[in-house]
C-alpha cells in the first residue's frame, strides 16, 4: 500500500481515484470544485484536502489530471501547490494532456526541489477510466517510471516508458493526431454510404472486418448513425490537444495538413454549439452541410 494523492476528479480523475482505493492505497483527493471531492470522498472512503500542497503532504506518489498547461502550473507551483506539500523522492505523476514544454519545465522545477517527475498523459476516454484500462504513456527518468508504475497499473491496460521527459506528452500528440484522421475518415465514409443509399450499419460490419476496422469505427459507428454524440471526449478539449499537436509541429517541422483541416473542422462544431459533443460529432458536421 503506498500513500497517494490525487489532483483532479474530472470525468477522467474521478474513477481514476477510485480503482487506487479499491486497490488498497491509502488516497487523499483534492478538486478545485470541493462538491466533487466530496462526493468522492463519501462514495470511496478515502480522505480529502483543500489545497494541492495540504493532499501532497506526506504522499509517496502525487497524480494529476487536470484541465490545461496553466492549470498543471497552477496546482503543481505556488505556496499552495502539490511540490511545496512534496518530500525529498516522492514522485510527481502528470495526467493532463499538455504541452511538452510546460513539462519539461515543471520537470526541471522538480528535480531542483529533489522531486521525481513522470508525464504519462492518458487515452481511453471515459470508458477507459472507469473500466481501469487506459492506455498510458510516459516520460521521464526510468528508475521514477519504475516506482510509479504499480500505482499506474491500478487504471492501465498498457503503461510504457517511451523516453526522456516530455516523450509522454510527444506520444499523446501522436495518438490526437491519428484519432483526428480516423473520426473524419469514419464520419466521410458514414456520410458516403448514406448518400449512396446504403445501410450504414450493414457496410460497416463488412469494412470494420478488413483493413479500414479501427476502435473508431468499433465504438463510434452506432452512436453517429443514431445522432447521439455524448458518449466520449468533447470537442472543446480536442481543439485543444489539436492546437498542442500543431504548436509542436511548427517548432519541429512535422508537416500536418489533414490535422489543421480537422481541427477547422471541430471549430465548424463549436459553432454549431458542439463545443461538449463527443468527437465523432464531425459526422453530424457533414450532415449539417447536405
Amino acid at each position: 500500500m503506498a500513500k497517494v494523492a490525487f489532483l483532479g476528479l474530472g470525468v477522467m480523475g474521478y474513477p481514476m481515484a477510485g480503482h487506487l482505493k479499491a486497490a488498497g492505497h491509502d488516497v487523499c483527493v483534492y478538486n478545485r470544485t470541493a462538491s466533487k471531492a466530496e462526493k468522492w470522498s463519501a462514495q470511496h472512503g478515502g480522505r480529502l484536502k483543500s489545497t494541492p500542497r495540504e493532499a501532497a503532504d506526506e504522499a509517496e506518489f502525487v497524480m494529476a489530471c487536470m484541465g490545461n498547461d496553466d492549470d498543471l502550473r497552477a496546482v503543481c507551483n505556488g505556496e499552495d501547490g502539490a511540490f511545496a506539500g512534496m518530500g525529498k523522492g516522492a514522485t510527481f505523476v502528470d495526467h493532463t494532456t499538455v504541452s511538452a514544454r510546460v513539462t519539461r519545465e515543471l520537470f526541471g522545477r522538480a528535480g531542483l526541489l529533489g522531486l521525481e517527475y513522470v508525464d504519462a498523459p492518458i487515452s481511453g476516454g471515459q470508458a477507459g477510466a472507469e473500466n481501469g484500462a487506459l492506455s498510458i504513456m510516459c516520460g521521464g527518468n526510468q528508475s521514477a517510471f519504475d516506482a510509479a508504475l504499480p500505482i499506474m497499473n491500478c487504471y492501465a491496460k498498457i503503461c510504457r516508458r517511451i523516453g526522456e521527459s516530455g516523450t509522454g506528452q510527444l506520444t499523446k500528440m501522436c495518438n490526437q493526431i491519428a484519432i483526428a484522421g480516423l473520426v473524419q475518415g469514419l464520419s466521410e465514409a458514414l456520410h458516403f454510404a448514406e448518400k449512396a443509399g446504403l445501410d450504414g450499419r450493414a457496410v460497416v460490419e463488412v469494412i470494420s472486418k478488413g483493413a479500414a476496422g479501427s476502435w473508431q469505427m468499433d465504438n463510434r459507428h452506432e452512436t453517429m448513425l443514431n445522432d447521439h454524440f455524448d458518449y466520449g471526449f468533447a470537442v472543446d478539449w480536442m481543439r485543444k490537444d489539436i492546437g498542442i499537436c500543431l504548436d509542436e509541429a511548427n517548432e519541429n517541422g512535422a508537416s500536418l495538413p489533414v490535422t489543421a483541416i480537422v481541427d477547422q473542422f471541430y471549430k465548424d462544431v463549436q459553432k454549431m454549439g458542439g463545443g461538449r459533443w463527443d468527437t465523432s460529432s464531425l459526422f453530424k458536421r457533414l450532415k449539417k452541410l447536405d
